[in-house]
């Protein structure tokens, strides 16, 4: 095997997807895999890549094993590896349909934010909300590619001031939450070097707060997309209060209606 994926390492991919691994579970930090993903991207082999290729490969071939004595039948013949190639569509569909949940979601908190500010709103586009804070200053919510969504101020210099930063995991498969956090981690240590003073994360999967924090120490907040969605409760409180705090907006939000005094 390890012949094979020296004379073409994108074959990698095929691999992968025959044991039902997505890119993104496959790649992960947790496995020790990221090294690899040049072979499968660019059809590089890198020198890591090139070092470690035996025990990847050993491990390819004991799953493959697994998999060989649990079919049944257990002919090898052109029928076989037929209907193999065609297992390698269940992992791409979930790759896919992971990447539409991820998507969704980060739509979602965009409108979500929208709505809380909707008074301030001076201009908007799908991707692109520009407000006026009270100080007189242009605030920007953008999406982006990471973090997901960012909250910066236009400086008089024509700078900007990065305020929040907004990581948003979407998946409910509570098995890989402690990836998604990682994965929202190394988000935010970006984000902080960019200068973001806020890193939240939004996920949809309900976790203790301190094994929240311990996850991901970089980040200052984190809410589950269910409680923002329902735009009540103490979570979507704190979220919406911090929005316009932070952004210097004015609260224009609809006040309760006072009581008229009875005649005496």
């Amino acid at each position: 095997m390890p012949v094979v994926l020296t004379a073409n390492p994108r074959l990698l991919g095929y691999y992968r997807l025959l044991l039902g691994y997505s890119q993104k579970a496959f790649y992960s930090s947790t496995l020790g895999t990221p090294g690899f993903r040049s072979m499968e991207d660019r059809g590089v082999l890198s020198k890591t890549a090139q070092e470690n290729l035996g025990q990847l490969s050993q491990q390819f071939c004991s799953c493959g094993s697994y998999l060989l004595n649990h079919l049944p039948g257990k002919a090898v013949d052109v029928q076989l590896f037929r209907d193999l190639a065609l297992m390698t569509l269940g992992a791409q569909l979930r790759g896919a349909a992971n990447v539409t949940i991820g998507t969704q979601g980060v739509v979602s908190v965009f409108d979500i934010i929208k709505n809380v500010v909707e008074p301030n709103i001076a201009d908007s586009s799908p991707n692109v909300i520009a407000l006026r804070n009270a100080a007189g200053r242009d605030v920007l919510i953008e999406f982006a590619a990471d973090p997901d969504i960012v909250i910066k101020e236009k400086m008089p210099t024509g700078g900007f001031r990065n305020i929040i930063a907004i990581e948003i995991k979407a998946g409910t498969d509570y098995s890989n939450i402690h990836n998604r956090l990682g994965e929202a981690e190394k988000s935010h240590i970006n984000a902080r070097r960019l200068g973001f003073s806020e890193c939240w994360s939004i996920i949809n999967v309900a976790l203790a707060p301190e094994t929240a924090r311990q996850e991901s120490p970089s980040m200052n907040r984190f809410y589950l997309l269910s409680d923002l969605k329902s735009a009540c409760g103490e979570e979507y409180s704190d979220f919406r209060s911090r929005i316009i705090s932070l952004t210097g907006i004015a609260d224009l939000g609809k006040k309760r209606p006072t009581r008229m005094k009875r005649k005496a």
